[in-house]
């Protein structure tokens, strides 16, 4: 077996690939993923701004798509959508194999749709009848704008998948908003599915950002401890919030946990070690989405074994030594969402102007 395979057969934490291109799709390289252990993907706007402005894949279907006047937002969307549709096709056995539970692929919502209940949920909704496959989860930032969203997705019974999630307060309403939403749902509660994306690493980086700039010997003390307590409290408090009366009536009629799925798990500073978000958040009912370079580092050197409820204390005791030193977590978790919000329209935007620029080439000649 894999180290992937053993940490889904032996663990209960489901591997996701974090990333997609249409070369995994033609190459057979996503399938012999899926083979060696990989369950899901996922995919974000500057995942496919990637994938379609760096290599000519995608050429002959913008081609065509320019020539029969489609703009280039629509072009936009048909090549990606196309990706996924053959993603999901690669996925549906591991989907099936799971009872429903993995085998999922990801496509999210415009990035610019982030601050829009309105826009999120058409947007949402679209896209699910779109593609209309059983293993498609399409993405909704947890904004304060996206949370309604969130939940009125969930009361209709579609599967969401939560990212950007940076913090416990807003990661408890995303809780509360797929549970009202199932309350809401008077459909078949087993069919639907969601994961919360609770996003790791950007925590670390902008948290010990902070702690240099205060400079104590105790504020330098904590870099690189933020985030792995982060996650491992958000565990813990998904956890309490699935369990209890409210829960069970939910499960009795046949509701699926909303797993928590570790999101940014790359480690970015290289005084770390490269696995510091993936060894110390194993444990059941969890997803990691690794890109590339962490799945082959997990393969080498990976652990296996249970370490999300590990040292909870610590876990605690971190947050309060923040606190003491003067990090802001709340404002920590603020700063990352209006930058990831932002780093994701910034990629859409310039791969639709490099799209625009291509168009008018082809159109020309």
């Amino acid at each position: 077996m894999t180290k992937l395979q053993q940490l889904f057969s032996e663990q209960g934490q489901s591997p996701w690939l974090d990333n997609l291109k249409r070369g995994y799709i033609t190459s057979g390289e996503l399938e012999q993923r899926v083979k060696d252990g990989i369950r899901g993907i996922t995919s974000n706007p500057t995942i496919f701004a990637k994938a379609i402005e760096g290599a000519a894949d995608y050429d002959d279907q913008f081609k065509s798509l320019v020539e029969q006047k489609k703009s280039v937002d629509d072009a936009y969307w048909d090549m990606v959508i196309d990706d996924i549709r053959h993603a999901l096709q690669v996925l549906r056995p591991v989907h099936d194999a799971s009872g429903g539970e993995d085998g999922f692929v990801s496509i999210e919502v415009a990035p610019n749709l982030a601050r829009d209940t309105d826009g999120t949920i058409a947007s949402a909704r679209d896209l699910h009848e779109r593609i209309n496959e059983p293993n498609l989860y399409v993405k909704i930032p947890a904004t304060a704008e996206g949370v309604p969203a969130i939940r009125q997705m969930v009361s209709e019974g579609r599967n969401i998948n939560i990212t950007l999630i940076f913090s416990l307060t807003r990661y408890d309403e995303v809780i509360e908003a797929y549970l009202s939403g199932l309350e809401a749902y008077d459909g078949d509660l087993s069919k639907v599915r969601s994961v919360a994306s609770f996003f790791v690493s950007r925590v670390d980086t902008e948290v010990d950002r902070r702690l240099e700039a205060i400079g104590t010997d105790e504020a330098l003390s904590l870099r690189g401890q933020a985030a792995v307590a982060q996650a491992k409290l958000a565990y813990q408090l998904f956890r309490q919030r699935f369990e209890g009366g409210r829960w069970e009536e939910l499960k009795a009629r046949g509701a699926n946990l909303q797993r928590p799925l570790w999101a940014s798990t790359s480690t970015k500073n290289p005084d770390y070690s490269d696995l510091l978000y993936v060894d110390t958040l194993i444990g059941p009912d969890t997803v990691n989405t690794m890109p590339e370079a962490t799945i082959e580092a997990f393969e080498d050197h990976g652990s296996i074994a249970r370490t999300v409820d590990d040292g909870i204390h610590v876990a605690e005791g971190v947050f309060e030594s923040l606190e003491r030193v003067g990090v802001d977590i709340e404002d920590v978790a603020r700063v990352l969402e209006e930058e990831g919000v932002a780093s994701f329209s910034k990629s859409f935007d310039e791969l639709i102007s490099a799209l625009e620029r291509k168009g008018a080439e082809l159109a020309a000649s």
